[in-house]
């Protein structure tokens, strides 16, 4: 009998008050506003661990939400991701109390230089033993580039050239500058790092200058997983690239299935396997010891969730709510003067009611379910059977009470049903756990793996091709 797909399950967490599911912060109990406490942290991390996550996955924005009513205060009122922490400095408090909980971490490539970023992730991957991964981004927010000096956003697609750049800088230090055993620590002749196993990396490109070596010896990984959320033709060919995990949806099972042949078919044009990239989508799980009990839990949010943080999070050009429920999208787009390609997600004939709506529950999608745990067990063996899913990323209702009710309710059916491990069953670093025993390290067919042993460090790769992909200067 075949062994049966297990599931890769994250939590979902943003080092703010209103990560996505924007009002919910001011239910009784929830503990969102402690979020700047390290204890908070602490405790999520207990909590995980004790639990049987696998991980946690932490994103970021370097801007402010100011396109909704035409600047910030809707989102600053709503707690919209701001403030926001940085998220790489929280990893340290979570990783010191727990022994396998991984940590994908969101860190942008359009802005800061790769050399400082590569001594960080490094220093995480050595502190976590291997249990770290990167969620590369690119960055949309408007906001976001006027912070770094910039007039307006990078066109997107030209983000993406720049990031495949910045991804080869780093594969060079990762990967290619330090040899595995440079450093060794030799007392009696005084010597800890053998010079002839560390080199210059010398990366001339178009945006960046880096001599090197690393100044990080190497880690249980080196390269940290590398996740990816995308769904566009240029971060779809990217991901074909680099991605190991990707972060991506569907609303029905075709869609899905869809979307990760696509990307799978970009891996074989790069020289790899179609299986060698997992696919976890965001997940809402609402779950009771009751089917009653988890509906009133899924009343209670739905009551009391944000349309205005719903909006803010969206950047709308307009303002819908201004406008009476009863005409359309376009009628109201006409009034405000914006043409209807600013909003191209909107239904233009529908209703202003039925567009709020349809944003208002735009995130009730295919990967939501509400019951008890056997009725949620069976959804999750769907997504992973049917869909073909890997994994989810838990979205959270309430802080601590859904990794609570997911621990204590969720994980022990989906172990019953061999669909998670025993606890401490899996392996130590966080590639491991993706891709089995003794997968520590980049398989020989990433391109990343080119660079080992110092070799090709002088032997430029193509720049990634988008074909027809704006990029256009700035």
């Amino acid at each position: 009998m075949a062994e049966k797909k297990q599931l890769f399950v994250n939590l979902f967490e943003m080092a703010c008050v209103s990560h996505i599911t924007h009002g919910l912060w001011t239910l009784p109990g929830n503990n969102r506003e402690r979020f700047a406490d390290i204890d908070y942290w602490v405790e999520l991390a207990h909590i995980l661990e004790d639990g049987g996550f696998d991980g946690i996955f932490l994103a970021d924005v370097i801007g402010a939400y100011d396109v909704f009513r035409g600047g910030p205060e809707t989102a600053l009122r709503e707690g919209l991701q701001s403030p926001n922490l940085d998220p790489l400095l929280v990893i340290p408090a979570m990783a010191a109390v727990t022994k396998r909980l991984g940590f994908g971490v969101t860190f942008s490539t359009t802005y800061e230089p790769p050399f400082a970023f590569a001594r960080r992730m490094s220093t995480l991957d050595h502190l976590t033993k291997g249990r770290v991964g990167w969620n590369v981004v690119t960055s949309y927010l408007p906001n976001a580039a006027r912070n770094f000096g910039l007039d307006g956003e990078v066109p997107h697609d030209l983000r993406y050239q720049y990031a495949d750049e910045y991804l080869d800088v780093l594969y060079k230090l990762w990967e290619g500058s330090w040899d595995d055993d440079a450093v060794i620590a030799d007392r009696e002749r005084k010597i800890f790092t053998d010079p002839s196993k560390v080199r210059y990396i010398n990366h001339v490109g178009e945006r960046h200058r880096v001599a090197g070596p690393h100044i990080v010896h190497p880690s249980a990984q080196r390269t940290p997983v590398i996740f990816q959320a995308t769904g566009s033709p240029a971060g779809t060919e990217f991901a074909g690239r680099h991605a190991e995990v990707v972060f991506t949806g569907g609303r029905t099972t075709e869609e899905f299935r869809r979307n990760a042949d696509t990307m799978r078919a970009a891996a074989v044009r790069h020289e790899r396997d179609a299986d060698d990239i997992k696919f976890i989508a965001m997940a809402g799980v609402i779950v009771g010891r009751t089917q009653e009990e988890a509906e009133d839990k899924w009343r209670l949010y739905r009551e009391n969730a944000s349309l205005d943080g719903i909006l803010a999070h969206s950047s709308l050009p307009v303002d819908l709510t201004a406008f009476p429920r009863d005409i359309t999208v376009r009628d109201a787009l006409q009034r405000a003067g914006v043409a209807p390609e600013a909003v191209p997600f909107l239904p233009l004939d529908r209703t202003v009611g039925q567009a709020l709506d349809f944003i208002a529950g735009s995130r009730d999608d295919r990967f939501l379910v509400v019951g008890t745990p056997k009725v949620v067990a069976d959804a999750i063996e769907r997504w992973l059977d049917e869909d073909g899913l890997d994994g989810i990323n838990l979205r959270q209702y309430h802080s601590f009470d859904t990794a609570r009710d997911f621990a204590e309710l969720v994980v022990p059916e989906l172990r019953r049903r061999g669909r998670l491990p025993e606890p401490d069953a899996r392996p130590a670093t966080l590639r491991e756990r993706l891709f089995g025993a003794g997968n520590n390290r980049l398989p020989d067919r990433h391109i990343g793996a080119r660079y080992r042993g110092g070799a090709n460090l002088d032997n430029p790769i193509e720049p990634l091709s988008l074909g027809a992909a704006n990029v256009a200067s700035f």
